[in-house]
C-alpha cells in the first residue's frame, strides 16, 4: 500500500473517533477565542512586494526520513522564523506519521501573529473546525487524496469558517481540482511514488495553473537561488519544510536564509 493510502486509512479512522468524542458545537465553545479570531491572510501577505514569500515549517519527522529535529521546541522555532521575516508559518498537526499535534499549532498561535498554515491530510470537514479552534489561518488540501468534487467541498466549507485554503497539485492532472474557493495554489515538488525531488515540476506547472491564484513552490528549497529563479517565474510563495529543521538552530538558520534572500 502506497504510504499516502495508509495515512488516509489512519486519518480517517482517527477524525471518526474524534468525532465521536467531540462534536463540532463542543469545539467551538471551548476553543472560543481562536474560532472567533479573525484570521490573517497569507494570499495577501504573499501578494506584497516587501514580503520574501518564505513559508517557514515547524516539522520533527517524516514518513520517508523518520526524525528531522527530535528535540526542536515550537514556540521558539516558530518565533524565531516570525522575527526572521518569513511571511508565514506551516506547523505540521499528524501525530502518527509526523509526529505533530494540535498542541503544537495552538502554542506557536499563542506566541506569533503572521499567517499559520494547519498541515496535515485533511478528508473531512470536521478537520476544518479542528484547525479554526487551533488558530490556524490557512488549511492545506492535497489533491492526490480527494476527489475534485471533495475539493471543491472542502475548500467551500473552510472559507465559510474564514480559512484560507491552499490547494497541493503534484501533476498537471490534479489541476482538475482547482476551483473558486481555493486562494492559494502549490506545486509539490515530491513525487510521491519514489520521494524524489525535482524542481522542474514548479517550472512545467507554473503557466497552467490560472493566474487568479498566488501560486507557491513547495519541497526541495534549499538554497537562495533557487528562489530567485522561481520568483523570475513568477512564484510568490515558497514552502520550506525540511531545511531550516534539519539543523541544531532552525531559527537561526532561517535568519540567516532570509539575510541572504534580502541581499
Amino acid at each position: 500500500m502506497h504510504i499516502l493510502d495508509k495515512i488516509v486509512v489512519t486519518k480517517k479512522k482517527e477524525v471518526a473517533d474524534r468525532k465521536a468524542q467531540n462534536a463540532v458545537l463542543d469545539l467551538e465553545k471551548q476553543h472560543s477565542t481562536f474560532f472567533n479570531r479573525d484570521g490573517v491572510s497569507l494570499s495577501n501577505r504573499l501578494k506584497q512586494d516587501k514580503q520574501s514569500g518564505i513559508i517557514a515549517e515547524f516539522k520533527r519527522h517524516s514518513p520517508s526520513k523518520g526524525f528531522i529535529n527530535q528535540l526542536a521546541n515550537v514556540v521558539e522555532v516558530t518565533k524565531a522564523y516570525e522575527q526572521a521575516g518569513v511571511t508565514g508559518v506551516s506547523v505540521l498537526t499528524d501525530q502518527d506519521y509526523f509526529k505533530g499535534s494540535s498542541e503544537d499549532l495552538m502554542a506557536a498561535r499563542q506566541q506569533i501573529n503572521i499567517p499559520i498554515l494547519r498541515k496535515d491530510f485533511i478528508i473531512d470537514a470536521y478537520q476544518l473546525t479542528e484547525a479554526k479552534c487551533m488558530g490556524a489561518d490557512v488549511v492545506l488540501l492535497i489533491a492526490a487524496i480527494l476527489m475534485p468534487e471533495e475539493s471543491k467541498a472542502l475548500a467551500h466549507a473552510a472559507q465559510s469558517l474564514g480559512l484560507e485554503v491552499l490547494l497541493e497539485i503534484h501533476n498537471a492532472d490534479e489541476l482538475k481540482h482547482v476551483n473558486q474557493y481555493v486562494n492559494l495554489v502549490g506545486v509539490n515538488n515530491r513525487n510521491l511514488d519514489t520521494f524524489e525531488v525535482d524542481l522542474e515540476t514548479s517550472i512545467q506547472l507554473f503557466h497552467k495553473i490560472p493566474n487568479d491564484f498566488v501560486k507557491i513552490s513547495e519541497s526541495g528549497i534549499s538554497d537562495v537561488e533557487t528562489i530567485v529563479a522561481l520568483r523570475q517565474i513568477g512564484y510568490q510563495g515558497f514552502l520550506i519544510g525540511e531545511n531550516f529543521m534539519k539543523t541544531n538552530d532552525p531559527g537561526k538558520a532561517c535568519q540567516a536564509f532570509v539575510e541572504a534572500l534580502s541581499i
